[in-house]
């Protein structure tokens, strides 16, 4: 495992463009787009800017359930091309500097405090326990997962330890799966890319009763010296965030087996890819269609 051993703050300015070509017309579009970084405690957005071609007839934003700032757009003109472009800079500060996963709670404390029975508390970060669109609580994920976590063991420990085991036990091979392929489907191949990979420890922890959700967002592209460059840095990536009482989220980056920190930039947080994915919506035509992304991320 790595963890960044920087004491100060970072900035990094992130250029993120999105193409659609379309191979007929789109004659009416209404689309939703998560493309506006999120303010955290370890995070601030500095500047934000955004553009979209051809220029909407409609655009809204609302915050979602997750705390997510969703664009809403919508084209009524005809177009073969759709383009999307984001520029944002954010300062980051070192999230894990005085942080010790041994001192988290044993996992199982976690579970029961979760569980459902009447009269409990009800606890936010408890819905992050459930199956979700590409995530299923499934028995072969839990044995899997249940080899991180023996009795007592610290919580942050035991998904320390998961991170470690797939990152060693499966395979970053680009365009093997889908968007919407299962946790379980990435999990039987042993294979996939940043978003399966997240998905896959996240089928894992919540198998166990354990609170987990997706986070979306970008890796630096050019790493500090001495420092390898990390996979997925030149398009959005994707990590994982299990919830520790003590500690709140504690983000984990199973393709770098990586705790995320001062090269991360967190855009969004849900339960699966498809809470947070960069463009959905309807169109009315546009045939086939085919896209190009540039994602660059650089220290000011």
């Amino acid at each position: 495992m790595t963890v960044s051993s920087n004491p100060e703050a970072t900035t990094l300015a992130v250029t993120h463009r999105t193409t659609y070509r379309y191979s007929t017309p789109v004659e009416i579009a209404q689309h939703l787009a998560v493309i506006r970084p999120l303010h955290c405690p370890w995070q601030q957005v500095i500047a934000h800017t955004e553009r979209i071609e051809p220029v909407p007839s409609y655009v809204h934003s609302r915050v979602d359930a997750f705390g997510n700032d969703v664009l809403y757009f919508s084209l009524d003109a005809p177009h073969e091309r759709l383009s999307m472009t984001s520029e944002t800079t954010v300062r980051l500060v070192p999230r894990w500097n005085a942080f010790d996963p041994a001192e988290t709670p044993p996992w199982e404390k976690v579970v029961q405090r979760l569980q459902y029975h009447a009269g409990a508390r009800f606890y936010a970060e408890s819905e992050f326990c459930y199956a979700s669109p590409n995530i299923a609580l499934d028995q072969a994920l839990r044995e899997y997962g249940a080899q991180s976590f023996e009795a007592d063991t610290p919580l942050v420990v035991g998904a320390i330890d998961l991170m470690h085991r797939i990152h060693a036990d499966f395979e970053y091979r680009p365009s093997s799966t889908a968007f919407d392929t299962p946790a379980t489907r990435a999990f039987d191949l042993g294979h996939g890319v940043c978003q399966d990979f997240a998905q896959v420890m996240i089928g894992c922890l919540r198998s166990l009763g354990l609170p987990a959700r997706y986070v979306s967002g970008y890796l630096r592209n050019d790493p500090p010296p001495g420092q390898t460059r990390l996979i997925g840095a030149d398009a959005s990536h994707a990590w994982v965030s299990v919830h520790c009482p003590q500690s709140g989220w504690v983000d984990l980056d199973p393709t770098n087996d990586v705790l995320a920190d001062l090269d991360h930039i967190t855009l969004s947080t849900g339960r699966d890819y498809t809470d947070v994915s960069l463009l959905r919506g309807m169109i009315l035509g546009g045939g086939s269609h085919h896209i190009d992304v540039a994602v660059n991320v650089l220290a000011l």
